[in-house]
Formats: C-alpha cells, structure tokens, sequence
C-alpha cells in the first residue's frame, strides 16, 4: 500500500536522507529553471506575467506613491500589459496593504533576481519549520506535498510563507504564546487562511496569542493608513467586492482552485448553489476544529486536524495555498498512523497528492493544446481539487465520529540527524 511504503522510510535513515535529498534537488532545480523564465532570459522575452511579476508591480506602486491604484482592476491590467509588453492574463489584486509593504523593498530589484530571492527565502523557512515539526517522517512530508511545492515555486507565490507562519503559530502556541500571536497576526497578509486557527486559539483559550495578534493586526493597519492614507481601505474593499464578481462569473482560472466554491461551480451548480455548499463545508470544517478540542484528542493532533482543513474555509483558495495543509498532516501524523487505517491513510495522501499535482498538470495539458498564452476561462476543466479537499473533510470528520482517544500529546518532535 502506498501508505504503508511512505511510512516506511521512517524504519531507514539512510532511505529517508535520501528521498530528501531527491525532493530538495528538484525542487532547487525548479527554482533555477523559473530563476530564468522569470528574468525572461533565453526564449522567455515574450513570456506571459505570472504571479510574481504581479507582486513587483505592486512593489514598485508602493514607492510611486499610487498604491491605490493597483485595487482598480481596468488601472492595474494596463500595469501589467505594459509590464508584459502585450497581453497579459488575468490577476487582479486583493491583499490587503500590509503586503504590498512587505513585498515594497523587491522593487529595487529586476523580476528575476527578486523572484529568486523571495523564492529561496520563503522556501527554506518553510522548510525548516516543517522539518521542525516532522521530524522522522519530514522525507514522507515532503514526498506527499512534493506537487504543491513544485506549482508553489512554478509561479512565485507566497505559499511558502503562509505556510512558515502558520507553522511558527504552532510550533510556539504552548510554551511561546507571544510569539505564536506575532505569526498569526502576520497572516492578515491572507487572513483567510488563518480563520480556523483562529477559532483554535479561541477555543484552546490562548489569550496570550490572541491579543498578540490583535496588536500586530492594529498597529500594522495603523502603519498602512499613515503611509498610505485611509483611502486604502476603500480601495481595498472595492477591490474584494470587484473580484466576488469575477468569481461569480468565473473569471477566474477556477481548474487551480481548491475550494469546494470552484468544484462545485465548475461541475455545473450556479455560483449561488456554490456559494451556499462553500458556506456548508465551511460551517463543517470548524465543526471539525471545534470536535477536535472539545474530544479530548491530544493537542498535536487537533491542531493538525485545525491546520489542514484552513485551506477549505474560504471560496478563494489556489493550489499554492497547500503548503499550509503539508504542516497539518505533519501534525496528524503520529496520531494519524494509529486511528486511521491503512487504506484511509492511502486515500488521504492520494487525494492531497492530487490537489497539489492537478492544477499543474492541467496546465501543462492547456498550454500543450492551445499554447502558452491560452486563456483557462475560456477551455473547460473540472476543478477537482476542491472535491479532493472535501473527500478529506469528510475522511478527518469520520475519524472525529468514531470518538477515537489518541495517546496523550507527543513532545514536539525534533530534526533526526542522519
């Protein structure tokens, strides 16, 4: 069984240093290869933008003193065809402020250099935090989420460091609340992906990291609004209603999307009726996270539970989000090994496997078909990865049913030398 091969790595050392070895080399030479796509070196200067280029149009808004305007979608596209010399595809912007000033020293830099840059970083503090919290079984971690790493890197986003943070929030919620409240309020870079978490702490009682965050949420918008004047925050909310349209009308490259919104919607139901079945699997997956505390499950394990099912609250959420769920699973895992079965385990790791490498290979198979520069709204592809997110809900709520009792809380599991 797949499962049961994957789990074995944690019998050899000299197995595991190997796979690790195999998945850190890959992934360094993907990051070489878009190094070079991004800088347009080669065959690239026609290229389309991706991801981190729109992230250094945004930077260098920062310093122009415009930022505004990259919350107004016709302003922002003549951005980035100018950017792009042409035809670009379709990115609209709605982070909040706090990011366009994280992201504003990488205007000083060309697009390559500052992908490479910000690329490395993030990952390697990802992955250190994950290998922190893996221990032995970071090899089978990294075996599993190896698809979503690679489309993380592919088009430069900040899944990494999501990832790291909601990491940093764990690795420190018992013995370092202050710190844990530092990362979490970090993550209103992507505040929704840090909604059950959230409601953990809420319900864990960790007022500490709760009020922590608050301050750093405060005072960062605080910062924002005297930089950039409390316009913003009026361009920002536009931007948000602007681009709930754009869902409704599918816009969107919906195929990469993991939420149960865009399998719903792209398997034929009307933006309302998906609407509503995101609402329902929301509404489950903190059901999952209040069950998960209020069952006596051992704190690594219901924080795993929490951590992986953060990427299934919102309707907005790309395949590039699923590192966040790697650091889940490296949670669970213990506990997982012991109330799942072989065959559950299987299905989980598949299906997480399949949610990572989908979007990636269907975007290999349009630009095959139709070219690079085909546009993904207009050729149909089913979004299963939010099928694959819901299949694991109910897979993490069957186990909650069973009432299954864990052993105790494990103590954090430190990096093997091998």
């Amino acid at each position: 069984m797949f499962a049961e091969t994957l789990e074995a790595l944690q019998a050899s050392p000299s197995k595991r240093t190997a796979y690790v070895r195999f998945v850190l080399v890959a992934l360094a030479v993907i990051v070489a290869f878009k190094t070079f796509w991004f800088a347009r070196w080669g065959g690239w200067t026609g290229r389309e933008l991706a991801d981190f280029d729109a992230f250094h149009i945004v930077a260098q808004r920062v310093w122009r003193g415009d930022l505004d305007q990259v919350y107004h979608f016709e302003a922002l596209l003549k951005m980035q065809m100018e950017a792009a010399g042409g035809m670009t595809g379709f990115m609209p912007w709605t982070y909040p402020p706090q990011y366009a000033l994280l992201l504003a020293p990488f205007a000083f830099l060309p697009v390559g250099v500052g992908y490479l840059l910000f690329t490395t970083a993030t990952l390697a503090l990802y992955l250190v935090t994950l290998r922190a919290i893996a221990g032995k079984n970071f090899a089978q971690v990294l075996v599993i989420l190896f698809p979503a790493l690679a489309i993380t890197i592919g088009c430069g986003q900040n899944g990494f460091l999501t990832g790291a943070l909601i990491a940093l929030v764990c690795l420190n919620v018992d013995r370092r609340q202050w710190l844990a409240g530092l990362a979490l309020g970090a993550m209103v870079i992507k505040p929704h992906l840090a909604i059950a978490v959230g409601v953990y702490l809420l319900a864990t009682r960790r007022w500490v990291a709760l009020a922590t965050a608050a301050v750093v949420v405060l005072t960062s918008s605080l910062l924002c609004t005297l930089l950039f004047g409390w316009q913003i925050w009026i361009a920002w909310s536009g931007a948000i209603r602007e681009s709930a349209g754009f869902l409704e009308q599918g816009f969107y490259p919906l195929f990469r999307m993991i939420s149960a919104y865009a399998a719903l919607y792209m398997a034929g139901f009307p933006a309302n009726a998906a609407f509503w079945g995101q609402v329902a699997v929301a509404g489950l997956a903190l059901l999952a996270v209040l069950a998960g505390v209020a069952r006596g499950l051992s704190s690594q394990f219901a924080l795993g539970i929490t951590v992986m099912i953060s990427v299934m609250i919102s309707p907005y959420a790309y395949d590039y989000d699923l590192p966040i769920l790697g650091i889940g699973l490296a949670l669970a895992l213990p506990d997982l090994a012991r109330v799942a079965s072989p065959r559950e385990r299987d299905v989980t790791y598949g299906l997480i496997l399949l949610a990572g490498a989908y979007g990636l290979l269907q975007s290999a198979r349009l630009a095959v078909q139709f070219g690079q520069k085909a546009d993904p709204s207009q050729h149909f592809a089913p979004a299963l990865g939010g099928f694959a997110l819901m299949a694991i809900l109910v897979l993490l709520l069957r186990l909650l049913w069973r009432g299954t009792q864990p052993a105790p809380a494990l103590p954090q599991a430190a990096p093997v030398a091998e």
